[in-house]
C-alpha cells in the first residue's frame, strides 16, 4: 500500500504556496508516494492512525520534521476561518482519531530549489530509512 502525504497550501498567497509549487517535482521524485493536495482541513483523513503532511511553517529557517503537535502554536480563534491545521490536528488527537502526525515543515520564504532539495532528503530519511 502506498503512503499518502497531504500537501497544504494556498496558491493565492505567496507565503503559503511553496508546498504546492513543489508538488510536480515531488511526484516525479517519489512515484511510490501519493501526494494529495489540500487547502482545507475538513477533508483530512488519516491512513490508519497516522498522518503525513507537508505545509508552510512560519518562523523556521530550514525544512524540518514536526512530530509533536503540542509544539504547534495556535492563535486565538475568532471565526471558522481562523480554525487552522494545528488546531484541527490537536482536536483529532484529543478525540483519539489519530495517534501520530508528521509534518514536513517548509519555511515560508525559502527558495523553491532549496526547499525541494531539503524536503527530498527529509522524506527519504524519514520514510525510507525506517522501513528499509
Amino acid at each position: 500500500m502506498k503512503k499518502t502525504i497531504h500537501v497544504f497550501g494556498n496558491p493565492l498567497l505567496e507565503q503559503d504556496s511553496l508546498p504546492l509549487k513543489l508538488l510536480p517535482k515531488l511526484k516525479k521524485e517519489f512515484p511510490q508516494i501519493v501526494f494529495k493536495e489540500f487547502d482545507s482541513v475538513e477533508d483530512l483523513q488519516a491512513e490508519g492512525r497516522s498522518l503525513l503532511i507537508i505545509d508552510s511553517v512560519q518562523g523556521i529557517k530550514k525544512v524540518q520534521l514536526i512530530s509533536n503537535i503540542d509544539s504547534i502554536i495556535t492563535e486565538k480563534i475568532y471565526s471558522l476561518h481562523d480554525f487552522d491545521l494545528g488546531q484541527s490536528l490537536k482536536l483529532l488527537k484529543k478525540m483519539n482519531m489519530i495517534d501520530e502526525v508528521n509534518i514536513f515543515g517548509v519555511p515560508m520564504k525559502m527558495k523553491e530549489q532549496e526547499a525541494f532539495s531539503q524536503l527530498k532528503k527529509l522524506i527519504k530519511s524519514t520514510l525510507f530509512s525506517r522501513n528499509g
